[in-house]
């Protein structure tokens, strides 16, 4: 059973490399904040899946920590591309 989550987790890590290709390969700025964005949601699920793979309750508490400041950053590099900052 542990090595579907590990297999989970592999997944999770291609999708993140196909999603850094996209934050460097981007040609405008807003592409590479949602692609920022989906690395930092599919980094959450990573944690999570981990977590469950190592029955580690301190995975999740770090889930939810960095959804929160990833969350933040997202709108902050929104706005700043909005310019109204």
């Amino acid at each position: 059973m542990i090595t579907i989550w590990f297999m989970v987790a592999g997944v999770l890590s291609a999708l993140i490399l196909l999603a850094m290709v996209r934050l460097v390969k981007g040609p405008t700025a807003p592409d590479r904040v949602v692609a920022f964005d989906v690395i930092n949601t599919l980094t959450v699920g990573l944690l999570l899946v981990i977590g469950i793979g190592f029955e580690e309750l301190f995975f999740v508490e770090v889930a939810i920590v960095y959804a929160l400041l990833s969350f933040v950053g997202t709108l902050f590099i929104a706005k700043y591309i909005g310019g109204e900052l």
